[in-house]
């Protein structure tokens, strides 16, 4: 059988019937059209109030600006919900709460039609229901199904690291951990980190607002473990212009900082930013 294989050039062998939910999702696949997968980069503050949220938000609108198909997922159930911060709690789709029976196989296609639009983005959030929890297997399947879609997904993560985080952690290309300059942000985003490191390949640290004590950006990095992704400064206006519905991340210096993040990821060879 391996020798046939080979000559026919075939991908794979598959043993049927133990291979059998694999052969459903390639014969998905070919019906679906997938091609590669998104680019997906999951954000998580490393203390409270690091501001992990309005990075997820600021750069899924500079990825939709680069003009990449993209999603917003929530993963935060206690964060009060991505589609208020951008203004869309009353759009139509479908939220967490819809998904949490999902198991096996969801959709691309319509996963991402069933969703609210806010800003060009389709966005996966929480209704203003009692609902905290999405088993770990919804949470895998419509992860999955959303980096299949292909573009850019980006998932706003808690910062505790549960069954169901994990999921979406495993298939994360990137996560960036945000970090206020300061001792005691640094001291709790080590234990951050440390969780997150247990699951994802790839930790990068994002430094937000001006370093105190000494400390200077590649310190904070140096003192985590991990690589410098770049330093975002603290906007005065911003919290103003959000209450008044501009979206976090439309200007100013936390847009650049997104443009720039994506002009590296979406040119590079891998996809994601050395």
């Amino acid at each position: 059988m391996w020798q046939r294989a080979v000559e026919i050039g075939a991908e794979e062998v598959l043993r049927l019937p133990d291979a059998e939910s694999l052969l459903a999702d390639r014969i998905a696949d070919a019906v679906e059209g997938a091609g590669r997968p998104a680019l997906t980069v999951g954000v998580i503050g490393g203390s409270g109030g690091a501001g992990a949220s309005t990075l997820a938000c600021a750069l899924a609108l500079g990825a939709g600006r680069a003009g990449e198909r993209t999603i917003l997922i929530d993963g935060d159930p206690l964060g009060g919900g991505m589609d208020v911060l951008l203004g869309g709690e009353s759009a139509e789709g479908l939220r967490w709460p819809d998904f949490a029976a999902s198991r096996g196989r969801v959709g691309a296609g319509a996963l991402e039609e069933s969703l609210p639009e806010l800003h060009a983005l389709r966005v996966l959030s929480w209704d203003r229901g009692d609902r905290v929890v999405v088993p770990p297997a919804a949470m895998r399947s419509v992860v999955a199904a959303a980096r299949r879609r292909g573009g850019v997904v980006v998932v706003d993560l808690p910062r505790r690291v549960d069954e169901a985080v994990a999921e979406v952690l495993a298939q994360l290309d990137l996560v960036l951990l945000v970090v206020p300059g300061e001792l005691r942000s640094v001291a709790a985003a080590g234990r951050v980190a440390a969780g997150v490191r247990m699951v994802a390949r790839d930790v990068r640290v994002v430094v937000r607002g001006r370093c105190r004590e000494g400390l200077d950006a590649e310190a904070v990095a140096a003192l985590l473990g991990a690589p410098l992704a770049g330093e975002v400064p603290v906007e005065v206006g911003l919290p103003g212009r959000v209450q008044e519905g501009e979206p976090p991340g439309a200007r100013g210096a936390l847009a650049r900082f997104c443009d720039g993040f994506w002009q590296r990821a979406l040119g590079s060879a891998q996809g994601v930013p050395a």
